[in-house]
């Protein structure tokens, strides 16, 4: 696929809550990987509250030095952001990039942001053979913008910080996306103990959306060195973050916040592990996973037929995410969350149905003598 290679436009601008709007939304949600049960009652509590201060302009002061507290950096290391999404749009536009590299399958966002700032933006594409793990060495030498996730949407690998530390130069300025890193127990592989340690620029991207269900607040935050915070501050409006979000950047980053998202990657863990086995199950009706070891709160299944099978999933009120607005993935791919274990019980019974119903319409049927 070359740089400019299909999937593009409108397709990079396809995400999961796409299939549980309009007719799916009483569908089942398994296509968008924001925890469930959320926001919890003491964070609905504190927003509730911060809405008796909306008179005032919002102070981002408290809320930046209590992130940066929670990752042992100094307060103009942190830039608040409305969401990690504004973030790339921030980067996209205050950034010098002549050769500016994504690696893919990911979030498409940041692709879509950096066209839309008017760059030409190259593809390196992770393999399916090599369960999407990273190569380092796909990697252009001369690319001086570098965007990867981690673990990265859709695929839910986890690359190590050691290679991705790889990737950083003189020259270069390296952008990871750690939206569901705090998903993953003990926050394994967080390029953020590696800031100011390596070479080039490094710029690491946090979410509240995934773990605290806060996608209609919009709400994250840029950790990089206090010159690229402020090249990229300068970009924003005023007041760019508002002040109930301000208050859940803060209270999300108190100790016991942070001892509750821990917990919560652990049963993502266990339930995730519970899901695979459902899946495995499976493996005979020709579904497989998209890599061996899985650390996010998704798993890219694969199928020959998964567009039919998606159909036959939401008509029996489920939905899942497609696969092919990915760049590097086909139609043959979706996405599924990760969720308790009774719905994925449900999911799997469903999906065990579905695939039943797939191979009824492939069996060639006999001649009928007429």
């Amino acid at each position: 696929m070359n740089a400019c290679g299909s999937p593009a436009g409108d397709a990079l601008r396809h995400h999961g809550d796409a299939e549980v709007r309009g007719a799916g939304s009483g569908l089942t949600d398994l296509a968008v990987n924001v925890r469930t049960g959320t926001p919890p009652a003491w964070l609905r509590e504190r927003l509730a509250a911060s809405l008796a201060t909306l008179a005032a302009y919002p102070d981002s002061g408290p809320a930046r030095r209590a992130v940066a507290e929670r990752h042992g950096l100094a307060p103009d290391q942190v830039l608040l952001t409305a969401g990690a999404a504004e973030a790339f749009v921030l980067l996209a536009r205050a950034l010098p990039a002549r050769r500016p590299v994504v690696v893919h399958p990911q979030f498409t966002e940041p692709e879509a942001a950096l066209r839309d700032a008017g760059h030409r933006v190259e593809r390196v594409l992770l393999r399916p053979e090599d369960g999407f793990g990273l190569d380092v060495g796909a990697v252009p030498p001369e690319a001086d913008l570098v965007v990867v996730g981690n673990p990265t949407n859709p695929t839910s690998v986890l690359h190590p910080a050691a290679a991705l530390a790889r990737l950083a130069r003189p020259g270069r300025t390296l952008v990871v996306d750690e939206a569901f890193v705090d998903a993953v127990p003990g926050e394994r592989e967080s390029l953020v103990p590696l800031l100011g340690q390596l070479p080039g620029r490094t710029v690491v991207l946090r979410s509240l959306t995934k773990t605290w269900g806060l996608a209609g607040l919009r709400v994250g935050y840029v950790l990089s060195d206090p010159q690229t915070v402020r090249t990229l501050a300068h970009q924003q409006p005023l007041w760019p973050v508002s002040a109930p979000a301000l208050v859940a950047a803060q209270a999300c980053s108190a100790p016991d916040a942070l001892e509750e998202a821990q917990a919560a990657a652990r049963q993502f863990a266990a339930d995730r592990d519970h899901l695979r086995k459902q899946l495995a199950q499976l493996h005979t009706a020709g579904l497989s996973e998209a890599t061996p070891t899985p650390e996010g709160p998704f798993l890219l299944v694969g199928h020959p037929h998964a567009a039919a099978l998606r159909d036959r999933l939401r008509a029996l009120g489920f939905a899942v995410r497609r696969g092919d607005t990915f760049p590097g993935l086909g139609r043959e791919w979706f996405r599924m969350a990760v969720r308790d274990r009774a719905t994925t019980d449900r999911f799997t019974a469903a999906l065990h149905r579905a695939l039943e119903t797939l191979e009824t319409l492939e069996t060639p049927h006999a001649p009928s003598g007429r």
